[in-house]
């Protein structure tokens, strides 16, 4: 059975998929995360989750931008931006606890980045999760 985990992994790789210039992925949203076997609630999360970043993408986008120390935000590594996209949303615009956000967002990246991206995307999250308060 999927975990809100396995969720999020998903929505990272719908995000990757429309960073790198498919525009219409989520007109295979359905079929991508069935494919992932995940299912019911843990779908409806997924859904939501994609829908919340990509319609407030603007927003997440600045927050990154903000938070990258002498980096550039074309510079970074699709999964890196998808993934603080996804992060960053959730920081932003829920409920959810900003430790348990960035918690899943290393784990994350642990998973599809760099060796460096977990450090990374960590001070990145604590910095946009500092600004908020």
């Amino acid at each position: 059975m999927a975990t809100r985990h396995h969720a999020r992994m998903a929505v990272v790789s719908l995000l990757y998929a429309y960073d790198l210039g498919n525009g219409n992925i989520a007109e295979h949203t359905d079929e991508i995360l069935e494919e992932k076997k995940i299912r019911n609630k843990q779908k409806d999360f997924a859904i939501t989750l994609y829908e919340g970043v990509m319609g407030e993408i603007e927003a997440c986008d600045k927050a990154i931008e903000e938070h990258l120390k002498e980096w550039d935000f074309e510079r970074l590594g699709a999964i890196e931006r998808a993934t603080l996209r996804l992060a960053a949303y959730e920081i932003l615009f829920s409920e959810l606890d900003s430790a348990v956000v960035i918690n899943e967002a290393v784990e994350i990246t642990k998973a599809f980045g760099t060796e460096q991206s977990p450090k990374f995307i960590n001070g990145v999250l604590d910095a946009i999760s500092k600004d908020k308060k």
